[in-house]
């Protein structure tokens, strides 16, 4: 298998934290005639959008490429979390296992919890979404930028933070990185975890990297339409 990378150009947002920088990342993509002809005339297998966001270019891509699967990192990591999270039962009683995302900014918070109501299929705002096996969204207060540029020990108070919120929530058994630059920060959530809920109960939580699983997720989809697909 080989990944082909593409950044948008100069014009897009260096770091997309609200709506307008969403919007503002799909025109400079849509418009970007030498990237829109090596998507057309290149036999990619599958397409990933790596923004932790509801984006609008998966579903614009999905339409311009089909039958070619697109997937965006959001997407990919709500389908793997819902696959990691067990049902069990402890001592007779059962205990309700959950998963939830770390972000960035407060921006987020509403805008991903949206996004996963929408995507489980429902038609209610945020506020009145309810699914028990998801504990919602803990935002750092930083962007996307601010992992790259910041002290880390600024990261470390505010990620600790976040995930500290996450994991009082609730019975977590998988932890979303809600941003895709967060990528390398699973061993300090690991330790994060293992502070809050000890190292025997930290052995069964997941922690999520978007692009990984938006890589393995596409992986799947292309061997599945191989092995149940129609045959030219």
């Amino acid at each position: 298998m080989s990944i082909s990378t593409y950044t948008a150009p100069g014009q897009a947002p260096a770091s997309i934290d609200n709506q307008q920088g969403i919007d503002a990342s799909v025109e400079a993509v849509t418009n970007d005639p030498g990237f829109m002809t090596r998507l057309r005339s290149t036999p990619f297998d599958a397409v990933l959008v790596a923004c932790f966001s509801d984006h609008p270019l998966v579903k614009q891509l999905a339409y311009t490429l089909k039958p070619v699967p697109v997937i965006g990192i959001f997407e990919a990591s709500i389908l793997t979390a819902l696959a990691l999270i067990p049902t069990a039962e402890a001592d007779g009683v059962h205990e309700q296992h959950k998963w939830g995302i770390v972000t960035t900014g407060a921006f987020w918070e509403p805008h991903l919890s949206n996004g996963v109501a929408a995507f489980l299929g429902s038609s209610t705002a945020s506020s009145s979404f309810s699914d028990a096996r998801f504990a919602g969204v803990f935002s750092t207060g930083l962007n996307a930028g601010d992992f790259h540029t910041m002290s880390q020990d600024e990261i470390n108070v505010r990620l600790r933070e976040a995930t500290k919120r996450l994991l009082s929530s609730g019975n977590i058994t998988c932890v979303v990185m809600g941003c895709g630059g967060m990528g390398g920060l699973q061993d300090m959530i690991r330790t994060i975890v293992i502070e809050e809920y000890g190292q025997e109960r930290a052995k069964d939580v997941c922690i999520v990297d978007g692009v990984q699983a938006g890589v393995l997720q596409l992986q799947q989809t292309v061997l599945s339409r191989r092995v149940f697909g129609i045959v030219e």
